[in-house]
């Protein structure tokens, strides 16, 4: 069996064999993460945007220099991809509501969860029930860019802090340090969106 080199370089040279061998073997992954992005995202939306990210795959293939695995190339261009999508969405409805970019920490589908390393907090450790899972969801859309990308790709792709190194172009102990912060300010968010939530729901109602 070739190795996955091997096939890139074959896709390089435009062998259209190589091209079917590679998407044969990353599409399914690529879907299942992709859907896991966000909770307004449809199967058929996730079908979209990884037909976007291969597309853009076989425009850049040239780009992709083997400093990291290609799957994380390839779910980097798909979180860039599902972004873009939901921010035309989002433009496209704009005036009927708020539509956040927000993460699923969680697919109650699938039941895939984060995988968290050691005893830093993780983000399906908030979800205790569906309202719940609503809350963390807005919490995620909160999230500057650069955490919402490292979340996504350790907890999602579930990429090593070596893989992640590679791909942010950061130090493990950078890796380390910023994913330990990321979360604190996900678990700050999440923390005030329940207590919010709580004081609504514990309101006494005016009796007749």
């Amino acid at each position: 069996m070739n190795s996955e080199a091997d096939l890139l370089a074959r896709c390089r040279q435009g062998e259209a064999d190589a091209w079917d061998e590679l998407f044969d073997l990353h599409y399914a992954a690529a879907g299942r993460f992709v859907f896991q992005l966000s909770p307004d995202l449809t199967r058929e939306d996730a079908e979209e945007i990884c037909q976007d990210a291969f597309l853009s795959v076989i425009k850049n293939i040239e780009t992709f220099n083997g400093d990291s695995q290609f799957q994380t190339w390839l779910f980097r261009i798909a979180i860039n991809k599902a972004r873009d999508f939901l921010e035309k969405r989002t433009a496209a409805k704009r005036g009927g509501g708020h539509a956040a970019i927000s993460l699923q920490a969680a697919d109650p589908e699938t039941g895939l969860a984060p995988d968290p390393p050691g005893n830093l907090p993780a983000p399906d450790e908030l979800l205790m029930n569906q309202e719940q899972m609503a809350l963390v969801h807005e919490s995620l859309g909160r999230l500057e860019a650069p955490c919402r990308e490292i979340i996504e790709l350790r907890y999602f792709a579930d990429l090593s802090y070596e893989e992640l190194s590679a791909t942010l172009e950061l130090n493990p102990k950078t890796v380390s340090s910023r994913l330990s912060k990321c979360l604190d300010r996900l678990e700050e968010f999440a923390e005030r969106i329940f207590s919010r939530e709580k004081q609504i729901f514990s309101r006494p109602t005016p009796s007749q």
